[in-house]
């Protein structure tokens, strides 16, 4: 039914098996209504002890996703609305939704950076490295980005070594790289313009976060997610309206 939760401390088995669980419950696996294995078959299945479980369930029912009923179980509530972390809270069709989110980014990604430079391990700068490669390649090749740029702001936030900071990307996912608005505006002299400063700007946030200066990838960073802002500001003051995102790549 489920791979046994690794080793660790207590703390650590109840995020496992919360996240092991949240990941089946929004998958669809058990759907809405559905009752869940009992706390003996839970406890089996995933190697822990009965306190691990409720302190996971208790985590579950927090966030709204499931509920016990006196004398039957533990049952599976509907999804919550998604709240402003979801891509669905991301209206392409407005071009002040996509400001509001890239102003919110800048507080966080601008930290996550910052602590990354102090923080982060051999093996999570050698990711960053590679992910800014493969980003920069995407760019030389004039093929979509989005996946790519996003998967090096992933690595950023993950070398930051707090997981709310990936926790709050992957909630977003690709949306939150929505070009498609500044793209459809731009003659061919503009796109390569836009990918020289694209690619500049990451180089910043990458070489000072390998450089281990903090204040300088909080700067490279703040700017980067700041120029975004501007751009859209210019679109938005010009009255013209974005099409339907093909999230080639960055704002």
């Amino acid at each position: 039914m489920a791979g046994r939760a690794k080793a660790a401390g207590k703390g650590s088995l109840v995020s496992q098996v919360g996240e092991a669980l949240r990941k089946r419950i929004l998958a669809g696996e058990y759907a809405p209504g559905a009752r869940l294995p009992s706390e003996a078959q839970l406890t089996e299945a995933y190697g822990v002890s009965r306190t691990v479980i409720r302190e996971a369930m208790a985590a579950l029912r927090a966030d709204g996703l499931v509920e016990p009923r006196q004398g039957a179980g533990i049952f599976v509530l509907e999804a919550p609305p998604p709240s402003i972390f979801s891509p669905q809270a991301l209206d392409p069709a407005r071009i002040s939704s996509t400001i509001e989110i890239l102003e919110f980014r800048t507080g966080v990604e601008a930290e996550a950076a910052g602590l990354a430079a102090l923080r982060r391990s051999p093996a999570q700068e050698e990711a960053i490295l590679e992910r800014h490669d493969a980003l920069r390649a995407c760019l030389k090749a004039g093929e979509p980005t989005a996946e790519a740029d996003f998967a090096l702001h992933l690595a950023i936030a993950e070398a930051a070594n707090n997981p709310r900071f990936r926790e709050f990307l992957e909630a977003l996912g690709t949306a939150v790289i929505p070009r498609a608005a500044l793209k459809a505006q731009e003659t061919e002299e503009a796109a390569a313009a836009y990918i020289a400063r694209l690619d500049e700007e990451h180089g910043r946030i990458v070489a000072a976060i390998s450089n281990g200066d903090e204040e300088a990838a909080r700067a490279a960073m703040r700017a980067h997610l700041r120029g975004g802002q501007a751009r859209y500001r210019a679109l938005l003051r010009s009255g013209r309206l974005p099409h339907a995102p093909d999230q080639a790549g960055k704002p």
